[in-house]
């Protein structure tokens, strides 16, 4: 492709490049460039392009997009921001797949991943088309699963992956946009047909600074959004409806005057039971997943399906029947007699929602394994600690993913959130060993909550990701608990 078709929508500050040159591929990776692609110098959260200029012409760059004019006697080019730079220039280079698609934006702390993948399987149902999500559990083109790394890609890398989708047959992609996205710009110049708010509560504070900047990294989405969907009952809503570029539909419980209420809400142990109330219409709808959050989730996946045009009566029927996600209220079969959920709840929020939602069902105790994650958010550590220990009635403390921590350390930070003298909790720095502790401490009846990782397969100590599964090391308890029966029972006999 010739560089000047390449550069139409980016902000060129000054040039050293024949913009007439032909170009074989663009690249941000100064290791894997290939001879006569071009290069493009990105400023980074943990490093910095520039640095990397000269291995990037070594490996056969013939061209480099820059924010600074560089003192050697190569083609380039000087942009304003190379990070925007490199989300139009791949956009350019893949056909700009995303104007090629119906694309819902999904942004907010706690609830994405369960929206993104409610909405996909209603659109599914309703309008018989194919489907693309991209999201924290992996990519989808329709049923089919690509590997994911970030919850929402690099935008070379999201381009690719949409013109994928759009070669594929998909009509509709859903997405998570984490704020990350937002603020480091890999979704910048998408126009979404839909943007929808779930809700904010405190997380990537160590990104972010403060809940103010971590809001205003939110509200971008709803610039770029021709429609919006915001759950007018948390308290940014207000930025939300004020950076909303177009249309909006509110959903809400306690708020009212939304123009999609959850009332009459019936809390089970399998499902939540509501009306989902509008003007002129009231319908009664049921999801088979537990907790106030389901109602949310709920609200905020039928609001979506209305605004892109699919009729309640269509929509609500559906829900009775969707079978959840991966790593959000997962249940785990034992047939010990006690209940297994594994959750992805890895913030002060969704922690408290969770062990809430258990709590309305719980015949006997609700105990919560959790941990916290290294080089993360360190002020969320104690508030999980009081919560955990004040709603469970015991708390095991371990590890999650500790990166490059010391996990002792992070479980005394979780620790120093504990100030009620009368909760029963213990710290067993090993998660293998804090889990089978906290299973075989299991009576009929309870309920054991393992927290934090959900579909995460692997746990990162120091640099490294090592193979971890929270099902698998339920599954090996069970084994082992069974053989020990049958062990018993025959020595009974003998």
């Amino acid at each position: 492709m010739l560089l000047d078709r390449l550069l139409e929508n980016v902000e060129i500050i000054h040039s050293e490049a024949d913009t007439g040159i032909d170009i074989s591929g663009i690249c941000y990776d100064s290791r894997i460039v290939k001879n006569g692609e071009l290069f493009i110098a990105v400023r980074g959260y943990e490093t910095d392009g520039h640095k990397y200029i000269d291995d990037a012409l070594g490996q056969g760059a013939i061209c480099i997009v820059c924010e600074e004019v560089l003192d050697i006697q190569v083609p380039h080019i000087v942009v304003k921001d190379s990070r925007k730079a490199l989300a139009m220039m791949s956009a350019a280079w893949f056909g700009f797949p995303a104007e090629k698609l119906i694309l819902v934006g999904v942004t907010g702390t706690n609830g994405k991943t369960s929206v993104t993948n409610l909405i996909k399987y209603i659109i599914e149902n309703c309008s018989g088309k194919k489907v693309g999500l991209i999201g924290t559990n992996g990519n989808f083109i329709g049923d089919r699963e690509l590997p994911a790394v970030h919850t929402t890609p690099e935008s070379y890398e999201l381009h690719k992956l949409l013109d994928k989708m759009v070669l594929e047959g998909c009509i509709y992609v859903i997405m998570e946009v984490s704020s990350h996205a937002l603020c480091q710009k890999r979704v910048f110049g998408i126009k979404y047909d839909v943007g929808v708010f779930t809700n904010l509560t405190p997380e990537h504070l160590d990104f972010h600074g403060s809940m103010d900047e971590y809001a205003s990294a939110k509200s971008l989405l709803f610039k770029s959004s021709r429609k919006a969907v915001i759950n007018i009952d948390d308290n940014y809503a207000p930025l939300m409806l004020e950076a909303a570029a177009g249309p909006v539909v509110t959903y809400a419980i306690e708020n009212s005057s939304a123009d999609l209420v959850g009332k009459d809400i019936k809390l089970q142990a399998d499902k939540v039971d509501f009306c989902a109330v509008s003007v002129g219409s009231i319908t009664r709808a049921e999801l088979p997943i537990p907790g106030l959050f389901s109602v949310y989730n709920a609200l905020a996946s039928i609001s979506s399906a209305i605004i892109l045009g699919f009729g309640i009566e269509r929509i609500v029927p559906l829900l009775k029947s969707y079978e959840g996600v991966k790593g959000r209220a997962e249940t785990v079969a034992t047939g010990l007699g006690y209940t297994v959920l594994i959750d992805y709840a890895h913030t002060p929020d969704a922690l408290k929602n969770i062990i809430s939602a258990v709590r309305g069902y719980a015949q006997g105790r609700v105990v919560t394994v959790f941990g916290c994650g290294g080089d993360r958010d360190k002020k969320k550590r104690p508030l999980m600690g009081r919560i955990a220990t004040e709603m469970s009635d015991f708390t095991v403390i371990t590890t999650d993913n500790p990166r490059t921590e010391d996990p002792g350390r992070i479980i005394n930070d979780i620790k120093a959130g504990i100030i009620n003298p009368d909760v029963f909790y213990t710290m067993i720095e090993n998660r293998r060993e804090a889990i089978w502790f906290a299973l075989d401490d299991l009576k009929p009846g309870d309920v054991l909550i393992i927290a934090g990782k959900g579909h995460e397969t692997y746990q990162i100590m120091g640099n490294n990701k090592i193979h971890f599964d929270d099902r698998e090391i339920v599954a090996e308890f069970v084994k082992n608990s069974r053989v020990e029966s049958r062990k018993q029972a025959v020595e009974g006999l003998d």
